[in-house]
């Protein structure tokens, strides 16, 4: 009968994985920082050749992204002196600030239709996913397997029907509608992922909770969901991950009422054109909720990939 060791990573080997992670971060972070490094420069230092790493910052990015601007006579601009910092930027291409403008709706409509699609997705798969771990379905794996596949579809697949769909509907241009959408295409990933962890949950529990008189349902509440909150979890990123990002349907579907940040954020126009300051600031702020999300959840997030339905 043979037997076999395994040996400790030695020092240098740890050593030398630890620097290939620290690199590899650190390239990754580079179009992240040189993006937010953006969102500080004036729109001449943004476009300059050979690119410019070192400038001196200002919040033109910021002040034009959530400001609309109009230009004004010599003689309106001596009358009207500014009152603010930010006027006083907006006031060297001979303009004064108009009002706010879309960024702070599209911002918002972005939260309301990420994370209310999110946790759609999430109550939805984990339902879903634990009536297939724990009972007889017929056909259970032709189910699970056209449930996978409509992950599998592109977008621009079914970009027509649901528009005249939703068209017919009501639905286009509206919260509901893209949430709706939204958690139609990420209920896959969800069921998968959350079965896989709930196939990990000993029977036992359950059946001693019901032997000590719970319901079914009180013991899917008390016992599966607190043992199945690393999946749930980790879950909820790549959910959130999808429907933040999400473009394609955004532009096809919404255009003011419902439009999210993705779609309004190219589209902002500056003084001769593309505002890059403005878009890189914007970018910005966009990325911060998600990351936050993340880095909250980040205890789950690595079993969430290694364990699972990936495990499975």
């Amino acid at each position: 009968m043979s037997s076999f060791s395994v040996t400790e990573p030695s020092k240098r080997s740890k050593w030398f994985a630890g620097t290939l992670v620290i690199v590899y971060a650190l390239i990754t972070m580079v179009p992240l920082a040189w993006i937010m490094l953006t969102g500080f420069k004036s729109p001449a230092d943004a476009i300059s050749y050979p690119p410019k790493v070192l400038f001196e910052p200002t919040l033109e990015g910021y002040v034009n992204l959530f400001t609309t601007r109009t230009r004004q006579t010599d003689e309106f601009l001596a009358a009207n002196p500014p009152e603010t910092w930010y006027e006083e930027i907006v006031r060297q291409y001979d303009m004064v600030i108009a009002g706010p403008s879309k960024f702070g709706e599209r911002f918002l409509n972005s939260v309301i239709i990420g994370f209310g699609s999110t946790f759609l997705s999430i109550f939805l798969g984990t339902l879903a996913a634990y009536a297939f771990s724990r009972f007889k379905i017929p056909l259970a794996d032709d189910l699970l397997f056209f449930i996978l596949s409509t992950r599998m579809m592109p977008p621009i697949a079914v970009a027509i029907p649901i528009f005249l769909m939703y068209r017919q509907l009501g639905l286009s241009d509206t919260h509901l509608g893209m949430i709706l959408l939204y958690t139609a295409v990420n209920i896959s990933l969800a069921v998968w992922l959350l079965k896989g962890f709930i196939d990990e949950i000993p029977r036992e529990y359950e059946e001693a909770a019901l032997i000590d008189g719970y319901t079914r349902f009180q013991a899917f509440y008390k016992v599966v969901l607190p043992q199945a909150a690393t999946g749930i979890a980790s879950t909820a990123i790549f959910c959130l991950i999808f429907a933040w990002n999400e473009y394609a349907f955004a532009v096809l579907l919404t255009s003011g009422t419902a439009q999210t940040a993705p779609p309004f954020i190219p589209t902002i126009i500056g003084v001769g054109g593309l505002d890059w300051p403005a878009v890189a600031a914007g970018a910005t702020i966009f990325l911060l909720p998600v990351m936050i999300f993340t880095v909250a959840l980040r205890k789950h997030l690595l079993r969430g990939i290694t364990f699972g339905a990936v495990r499975k």
